[in-house]
């Protein structure tokens, strides 16, 4: 957790430390493979560029894939911000058109986080992205877990909401949930079999970081640190897979 080119632990950035540790050191493990000092990143989905522009500050080429005109916009100002502005391209488009914006078999990896959970067909979303890989390349994929949300709802104490998500197909508690479909592990690790890859890592994500009080983080000196270990190391446990607030799954082509 030393690297200085991880982001700054903050409560924000809690939120993706698990994900951004795990992703780098794939992407310095396919650099190493390649023989290349940069590798071509496509960042279905990227927005602002929460990942895209850290990531084109470790020197990859990143490609940001979004429907959103004002998110391409931000990326764009962000990039411009932090120096990276000739590394980081944004094309307006999403997972189903993808081959109409981008390359088939163009990139090393391919970032597809917070997609699953909006597009209309799930599958469809991961065979594209697989299909934009390069052979060996590397699937980065983070959904929303059903779990996470059905604990959540359950602590807030509405569980006839809880239960409803339970039961529900596509994990929603109900009309007014923002989220259209959250996922268990085992059905996104389905999904990524189902289209060829081989699965080399599932991560639960904010385990603990969304449930926790802000003012017990805030006030206690070392709280976000000792929470982000803490965070580190239940990632990795399948036992917390399963009250995640999202899922993380790493595979190879």
């Amino acid at each position: 957790m030393s690297d200085p080119m991880r982001p700054p632990v903050s409560r924000a950035a809690l939120r993706t430390a698990v994900v951004w540790e795990v992703l780098q050191d794939a992407l310095d493990r396919r650099v190493k493979a390649t023989g290349r000092e940069s590798l071509d990143v496509l960042d279905t989905g990227g927005g602002s560029g929460n990942f895209a522009v850290p990531l084109a500050r470790l020197g990859h080429l990143v490609t940001v894939v979004d429907p959103s005109p004002n998110a391409l916009f931000a990326l764009e100002r962000r990039a411009a911000e932090a120096g990276v502005a000739d590394r980081v391209r944004g094309v307006q488009g999403d997972a189903h058109g993808l081959f109409d914006v981008v390359e088939r078999g163009g990139y090393d990896a391919v970032l597809c986080h917070g997609v699953l959970e909006y597009v209309d067909d799930p599958a469809e979303g991961v065979r594209n992205a697989v299909a934009a890989l390069r052979p060996e390349g590397v699937l980065s994929l983070l959904a929303a877990g059903l779990g996470g949300a059905v604990l959540a709802r359950a602590l807030a104490g509405h569980f006839k909401e809880a239960r409803q998500a339970l039961g529900d197909p596509d994990g929603r508690w109900g009309e007014g949930d923002p989220v259209p479909r959250r996922f268990t592990a085992e059905q996104l690790t389905a999904l990524v079999e189902g289209a060829g890859l081989r699965v080399g890592a599932v991560h639960g994500v904010r385990v603990f970081a969304d449930l926790v009080p802000g003012v017990l983080v805030d006030t206690e000196p070392g709280a976000l640190d000792a929470l982000l270990e803490l965070e580190s190391t239940a990632a990795e446990l399948p036992a917390f897979h399963s009250v995640a607030t999202q899922l993380h799954v790493l595979a190879n082509l």
